[in-house]
């Protein structure tokens, strides 16, 4: 098994050294050449949301507390409204202490799942396997990575908003929910496949497995018995009506054609509504102060547990396809890429990220696709990783 990664990164192509999802706000220098820019303009609107996207990148000079100490600063300040219950006081538990080394912290990990998941030694091993082929798969540098929001906070709030994982026999494994279209008419009983209610590992509250590449993350779904999801299905997963492929994909265009088309006529909607509003969702964390867009040692992973939001899920009951962590898929250009048949079509990232409240870089409602950022085929071993970017996993019913 792997520890600690060695710096420097040897596993990051100098491509990737300045990569996001898509290229962010990195420095000081770029905020203040935002900032000169908006003057030069005239000001008006454009000048305030340039300076805003200057503020904004300044902000994420201040590190991010511990997580636990910022849980019982707010507990403590905590007074109950007249004729209101007292507020539930926290017990911080050992899950929320964050194991200093990346080995460590794959342990228990893998030890959650174990006990969570019900995976038995041979799916168990076969993720490990994946994991330990890489210097930085895991749930981020543990070194840098400040969590907003412990695990125990996350099972209060889920506690008292009365959220429980799905248990649906026909999905085969925990925490999944059927996809169907009731626009045309369809009900649970007609769907074809189910979805993972979170991101991997598709525990409640556990924080999202991150810095893997597409091939891995492939690699893993395929490990517990599912696989990657195609982008359609997570389309339909987040805007609460699963399409047909033929009717979601043109297969007779080139990427760039198709997704220009499908963004031009898409319906526009989120997960939690018709309008959009990021305080719903996992999207008021910050960058590493430094983090230069990508990097091992400079960005930290700075996300929330999964689920932790309860308004922030789709009608189908998938929850952070708006924050946390962004999401590798499978894009089929024609049919035979689609991921029932092997994960073999091209890479496609969708979601927004920890820190969108700070920092919106591009549109993240459910049906838009991105115009093929560090594109490869699914499969390639030079298939991209970052710091917020993860996955959650599909299952074809019956299969």
């Amino acid at each position: 098994m792997s520890s600690n990664p060695p710096s420097p990164e040897p596993e990051l192509r100098s491509s990737d050294a300045n990569a996001s999802v898509p290229p962010l706000l990195a420095s000081q220098a770029e905020a203040s050449r935002a900032g000169r820019l908006a003057r030069s303009l005239g000001g008006g609107l454009l000048a305030l949301t340039l300076s805003a996207a200057a503020m904004l990148t300044a902000r994420a000079i201040s590190p991010l507390p511990p997580a636990r100490t910022a849980i019982v600063a707010r507990g403590a300040a905590t007074e109950p409204a007249r004729g209101e219950a007292p507020p539930v006081t926290l017990t911080v538990d050992d899950e929320d202490s964050d194991p200093p080394t990346l080995e460590e912290q794959r342990s228990r990990l893998f030890a959650r799942m174990r006990a969570e998941l019900g995976l038995d030694e041979e799916k168990l091993g076969a993720v490990e396997a994946v994991f330990a082929a890489s210097p930085v798969l895991g749930q981020g540098n543990p070194a840098i990575s400040r969590h907003p929001m412990s695990r125990s906070e996350c099972r209060r709030i889920r506690r008292e908003a009365g959220v429980a994982q799905a248990s649906v026999p026909v999905c085969g494994a925990p925490g999944m929910v059927p996809l169907f279209d009731p626009e045309a008419g369809q009900t649970a009983a007609d769907a074809r496949v189910c979805i993972d209610q979170l991101e991997f590992p598709d525990i409640p509250c556990e924080y999202p497995v991150v810095q893997v590449r597409a091939r891995e993350a492939s690699m893993l779904c395929r490990a517990v018995g599912k696989r990657l999801c195609d982008a359609h299905e997570w389309e339909g997963a987040c805007a609460g009506a699963l399409r047909s492929a033929d009717a979601e994909y043109e297969w007779a265009r080139a990427r760039g054609e198709a997704s220009w088309h499908h963004n031009y006529a898409r319906e526009k909607v989120w997960a939690y509504g018709p309008e959009k509003n990021n305080a719903l969702c996992a999207t008021g964390s910050l960058i590493t102060p430094g983090c230069p867009g990508g990097g091992w040692n400079k960005c930290g992973s700075n996300t929330y547990p999964a689920g932790a939001f309860p308004a922030c899920q789709s009608r189908f009951g998938v929850f952070d396809q708006h924050g946390n962590a962004a999401e590798h898929m499978n894009l089929p250009i024609v049919p035979a890429d689609q991921a029932e048949h092997g994960d073999g079509g091209f890479t496609e990232m969708k979601g927004s990220w920890f820190a969108f409240g700070s920092i919106e870089a591009h549109p993240d409602d459910c049906r838009w696709r991105e115009p093929g950022w560090h594109e490869t085929r699914v499969q390639s071993e030079a298939s991209h990783l970052n710091y917020h970017l993860g996955f959650r996993c599909c299952g074809d019913i019956g299969r």
